[in-house]
């Protein structure tokens, strides 16, 4: 049986940017993913890299949000180095859009509030705007600019990153479900993976919204693991667009969707939140309030060819915040419910895990993020105890 530092369950963007980092580290990683590593909610996502909270509950989380977007074009340059360039990273900006009778109004709290969290903003003129992006709704009352969002590509990412694994020699088990995490007494000692015992020095729990159920779909009571990573998954509907005539360089967005630009030319509309399970079908209502979104913001994609559809599940929380902190399980670590910023959080993330298990080291503002919030009082009395940081 062969032993490794470490073993790294899910292969999204979380779980091989992680194995990324460690790897460079000279540690000895395995990935071991359910299906296909990078094909679940990573494959799906829009790729916006925003660090600005979209609702109030979000608010916690933008410290950690703009530390990993300033990581971004180092995190970037360090994969293709180790890969090939895919050049799908892009640092043009946003443009928030505003609409209704109280446009200027909320165009003007949300400046003053991203400028508060120190999120660089500033108020617009439409014209200025139009300048910028030339397809924007008349009807649209109020503008704002966001320069220093960019985006990425999250395909192109997750097969240059696995990419990067390769050459790296990272192990990575695809169709690899996990069915239990071995411990011997209060410290973790590997997983069984594909009906194979895995020995491990560390175990990163980076399963998504499977982190929950990995026993199986069903399984949450009798899992002890959701005790510490009670993941749900949230649907998110998605659709590209491709059209000859319009060229968007840049994020639009408003309160209602946004389109994102691609590369290649198609433009990425979304999304929709849902929590319906595990199910993963398209819906008339759902593609038709993307649509209605896109079209609102900019009425000549009315005119472009729906050239895809799909969806993915994001990992929901309790409190939709991440989950990322060592248990009070000897080497066990949990780094998942990353909501709709897996994509943004991954470099913060991977840093996070590098740290830890390298030098036992936790950064004092990630308290809010930690697994054991969820676990009882008994469990978090014992954190300091357990953690593989003392080990």
């Amino acid at each position: 049986m062969k032993a490794f530092d470490v073993a790294i369950i899910g292969g999204g963007i979380i779980g091989s940017s992680i194995a990324f980092e460690l790897a460079a580290e000279e540690l000895d990683v395995v990935l071991v993913d359910r299906e296909e590593p990078g094909r679940g909610a990573s494959w799906a996502a829009a790729g916006m890299l925003s660090p600005g909270p979209d609702s109030a509950e979000a608010l916690p989380l933008v410290p950690l949000a703009k530390e990993s977007l300033q990581l971004y074009p180092q995190f970037i340059g360090h994969i293709e180095e180790a890969s090939e360039p895919f050049m799908h990273f892009a640092s043009n900006g946003a443009l928030q859009i505003f609409s209704g009778p109280l446009a200027e109004i909320d165009r003007d709290k949300m400046v003053s509030d991203f400028q508060t969290l120190g999120i660089e903003i500033e108020p617009v003129s439409l014209e200025n705007a139009r300048k910028m992006e030339s397809w924007i709704s008349p009807n649209a009352l109020a503008a704002a600019w966001l320069p220093r969002e960019s985006t990425v590509d999250p395909r192109s990412l997750m097969d240059s990153i696995l990419a990067a694994l390769r050459h790296q020699e990272v192990e990575i088990r695809a169709g690899c479900p996990v069915t239990s995490i071995s411990r011997q007494g209060a410290r973790c000692t590997g997983v069984t993976a594909g009906g194979e015992d895995i020995k491990a020095k560390f175990v990163i729990v980076a399963a998504g919204c499977h982190s929950a159920f990995l026993t199986g779909e069903n399984a949450v009571e009798n899992d002890w693991l959701s005790r510490y990573a009670p993941t749900r998954p949230v649907r998110g509907q998605m659709l590209a667009l491709h059209s000859n005539e319009i060229r968007l360089h840049r994020v639009l967005r408003s309160d209602r969707g946004y389109l994102v630009p691609r590369h290649e030319g198609r433009i990425v509309a979304g999304s929709t939140l849902e929590d319906v399970g595990f199910n993963k079908s398209l819906t008339a209502g759902g593609i038709r309030k993307i649509l209605d979104a896109a079209i609102e913001l900019a009425p000549k994609i009315a005119d472009a060819r729906i050239v895809e559809t799909w969806t993915g599940l994001r990992p929901g929380s309790p409190d939709n915040l991440p989950i990322i902190g060592p248990t009070d399980i000897e080497g066990l670590f949990i780094a998942t419910g990353h909501y709709r910023n897996g994509i943004l959080l991954a470099p913060v993330t991977a840093k996070i895990v590098r740290d830890w298990v390298r030098r036992g080291q936790m950064p004092a503002s990630s308290e809010i993020f930690s697994p054991l919030r969820f676990a009882g009082k008994n469990l978090q009395a014992n954190a300091s105890r357990g953690t593989a940081a003392n080990s």
